[in-house]
């Protein structure tokens, strides 16, 4: 099978290019290296990608036409799975114009070329935060999601209605998967769990914003990883699927724990809630089962052992 993975330099998806090109597919990758982090960071991953040879890199921007034109002509893939978007709630807060351009637009140019080539299966990554501002869980795929809390959840819901209509216009296979506060090896530094662990282990404080008592559904990468190849393998029509984990954790005993994985006392710093952040995450997943054998298997506790591990040897102090 021949899969293009856009942003497939970046923390899901190298790790999603990486299971794919371990079992014979060729993957394809478009990446821009720009956007909220060193892209140093993606070099390093596609280094790793390259020792692969069914792997091959274009550089470029998903709303460049030519460009996507270029690479459908000259890889004609089976399967799309889009992960590229510029991430981040209390960013597109204040940069609404460049969420909406990368996000929605880039997403539409995505799938017009697709339509163009023939290619009628897309996996689009969407996120959790398109439940919006909520205090009971766990969220399901039937819950309202009319009001997004940020103008970064307001592109992702968006996302999944045009995938909503190109399956029915078209009849594209479109699978929504709303990722859950995804962490492990090779997350972005910004993150709470890289940013916070980084910190922790170099002496220095930390800020935690609020009580301490919201709550996220922290989920292991490679428990992502195996729900996305899953839904690469299964084209469903259109479906929206949360994958998580199914285990929320509050902010301040996710910190306890992260301290417990380095090995040192963190420093908090206590700053109000910021614009955006919602108070909860919590994934029900009956449907990633049924439909996609989804089984997240890695605890907390484990997941940043690992995370920590990567983090020494990655960037050692």
């Amino acid at each position: 099978m021949h899969i293009v993975i856009t942003g497939g330099a970046g923390f899901i998806g190298s790790q999603t290019a990486e299971a794919l090109l371990k079992r014979g597919d060729t993957v394809s990758v478009i990446d821009v290296f720009g956007y909220g982090y060193d892209p140093l960071h993606k070099e390093h991953n596609i280094t790793l990608l390259s020792a692969y040879d069914g792997f091959k890199l274009y550089r470029g921007d998903i709303r460049d036409r030519d460009l996507l034109r270029q690479m459908f002509s000259d890889e004609r893939p089976d399967v799309v799975v889009h992960l590229a978007a510029r991430a981040g709630v209390r960013p597109s807060l204040q940069e609404p114009d460049s969420y909406s351009d990368i996000n929605i637009t880039g997403t539409l140019r995505i799938m017009e070329t697709m339509r163009e080539f023939d290619c009628n299966h897309l996996v689009f990554a969407s996120s959790s935060s398109v439940y919006g501002s909520r205090t009971k869980g766990p969220f399901r795929e039937t819950d309202n999601v009319d009001i997004p809390a940020s103008p970064y959840a307001g592109t992702k819901r968006a996302g999944e209605i045009f995938c909503a209509n190109y399956h029915y216009l078209y009849q594209m296979n479109c699978t929504c998967l709303r990722f859950f506060t995804v962490y492990g090896p090779r997350q972005r530094p910004e993150m709470a769990i890289h940013l916070f662990a980084d910190k922790i282990r170099r002496g220095e404080s930390i800020t935690m914003f609020g009580d301490g008592s919201s709550i996220r559904d922290y989920t292991f990468v490679e428990d992502i990883v195996k729900g996305v190849v899953a839904a690469v393998d299964t084209p469903l029509g259109f479906e929206i699927i949360n994958l998580g984990n199914c285990s929320p954790i509050r902010l301040d005993k996710l910190i306890e724990k992260i301290s417990q994985a380095v090995g040192k006392e963190a420093i908090i710093e206590r700053l109000p809630n910021q614009p955006g952040d919602v108070p909860m995450t919590f994934a029900e997943v009956t449907k990633a089962t049924n439909l996609l054998g989804y089984a997240p298997d890695t605890p907390l506790d484990i997941g940043l052992k690992a995370f920590v591990d990567w983090l020494n040897e990655y960037d050692p102090i």
